[in-house]
This record gives structure tokens, C-alpha cells and sequence, in this order.
């Protein structure tokens, strides 16, 4: 299987989580289907526990499993500070045993999309399968691809975000400029972070694009069975427009 490409973007929890800092929308939406599995419940690319945490607040028993142990320490001292328990797992989605199964399996904020190859997507599903309780549930979020987003001038920059420095050094600016393969299915993304007066870097955040119709083929294909799609955090049914893919399946 590929290796994981965008270890460097994942390497300093601060700064993940300064980048989405106010972006809480989809906890409420994990809450509901919590509260109608129940737990204990594994989150896949857990990051910093931006998810993770507020569930575990709310009582419910949640390991949480990332490839980046730096985003898990950081998650792990937010937890102390929060004062609530986590299983922190360090280990890849492709490949892990943790010899439990869960009544709620998530896969967030479109993490799937760096499954690049088939063979690491159908890795990962298998090992979600070995998971899942007999009545268990699976939720996927992955984004409704937007072709005029894919097929920009990859020769311009677009602003992503800015966020006040960890480190005290400023205000960082983040923009993007993007390559999309149609053949692989794969937008190769470049992140630039500058601080003014200071030199600029860049970060590869190379995402899989995953289409309505494929990836719920290929949930099908590798075991599942899909009970609802929907197309927001307020579970609105997915359709054209809708700006996220929010599958909710289980194990055949």
C-alpha cells in the first residue's frame, strides 16, 4: 500500500487546530447517530480530538485511532486539560487490530480521501468490518466533489485560511493551488503558509475524489449495506448540490 502522503501537514496539532478553529458543525451531527447506537465507539483519524473530546464530555465510552502520534499527543494533553478519558491509538486505518468491537465506527471529515488506491480503501473497510459490532453502525463524511474546484487554474493561488500564529510570530496566511488527475481521481493539492516578513513554506494535501455514485459502490462492494446519504450536518437528503457525502452503513 502507498505510504501516507501528507505526514508534514499532520506534524504540529497547534497549528490543525488553529486552522479549523470554529468548525464544530459536525459534532452535533455524530452526537445524533450516537445517541441512537450507543458506544463504545472508534473514531479513524481522530487528529487533535476535535470530535473526539466533545463525545467523550458527553459520557460516552470513545477510542480514538490516528497514523500521526503528534496530533495524538496533542489530543492526548487537550484531554488532560478537558479531564475526560480517551483511548488514544496510534496506528494506520489500513492496518490495525485492537481485538473489541464497537457499536459506531466514523471515518470524519473527509479522511477517507487520502486512500488513494483502491487497495488501501478496501484495507481499511475490511478492518472497519472486523470492528463493527453485529448491529454496529459505519458514518462516512467525504465531500460532493465540485468539478469547477477540481479544474482551476492551477497556476493561480485561492485563500484557504488565515489564523494567529502558535509560536507569537504573526498571522499566518494559507493558500492553495491545486492539479487534478482524472485518471488516478486524485487532487494534488499545495498549501502555502507565510507569515509576513518571514519565509513562506509548503505542505502537500493530496486528497482522493471520491463520486456519489462510486463511493457508495464501493461501500457495496466491500461489505456494507447503506441505511441513509446525507447531504449536510443537518441531515438533509443528499442531492446535486449538496455540499457533503454523510453515509451511514452497516455490515452485511
Amino acid at each position: 500500500m502507498e505510504p501516507i502522503d501528507c505526514a508534514e501537514l499532520y506534524s504540529d496539532g497547534r497549528h490543525y487546530d488553529l486552522e479549523n478553529a470554529g468548525f464544530v458543525q459536525d459534532i452535533s451531527f455524530y452526537l445524533r447517530q450516537i445517541a441512537n447506537t450507543g458506544g463504545p465507539i472508534l473514531e479513524l483519524a481522530c487528529g487533535t480530538g476535535r470530535i473526539t473530546l466533545p463525545i467523550a464530555e458527553k459520557g460516552f465510552q470513545i477510542t480514538g485511532l490516528d497514523v500521526s502520534q503528534a496530533m495524538l499527543t496533542h489530543a492526548q494533553a487537550k484531554a488532560a486539560v478537558r479531564g475526560v478519558e480517551v483511548q488514544w491509538i496510534h496506528a494506520d486505518c489500513r492496518d490495525f487490530s485492537l481485538d473489541r468491537r464497537f457499536a459506531f465506527v466514523f471515518f470524519p471529515f473527509n479522511s477517507i480521501a487520502h486512500l488513494h488506491s483502491l487497495e488501501s480503501l478496501e484495507a481499511c473497510l475490511a478492518r472497519v468490518r472486523e470492528h463493527l459490532a453485529p448491529d454496529g453502525r459505519f458514518a462516512v463524511d467525504m465531500y460532493n466533489p465540485r468539478l469547477d474546484v477540481l479544474m482551476r487554474d492551477p497556476g493561480r493561488r485561492y485563500p484557504v485560511t488565515e489564523y494567529p500564529d502558535p509560536d507569537g510570530r504573526g498571522i499566518v496566511t494559507v493558500t492553495e493551488n491545486n492539479v487534478y488527475d482524472r485518471a488516478a481521481q486524485v487532487n494534488w493539492i499545495k498549501w502555502y503558509f507565510s507569515i509576513e516578513g518571514q519565509d513562506e513554506y509548503v505542505q502537500a494535501l493530496n486528497m482522493r475524489i471520491f463520486y456519489p455514485q462510486e463511493l457508495d459502490a464501493l461501500l457495496r462492494y466491500n461489505g456494507f449495506t447503506l441505511e441513509a446519504k446525507h447531504g449536510n450536518y443537518d441531515e438533509t437528503p443528499f442531492g446535486s448540490t449538496s455540499p457533503h457525502q454523510l453515509v451511514i452503513c452497516r455490515a452485511r
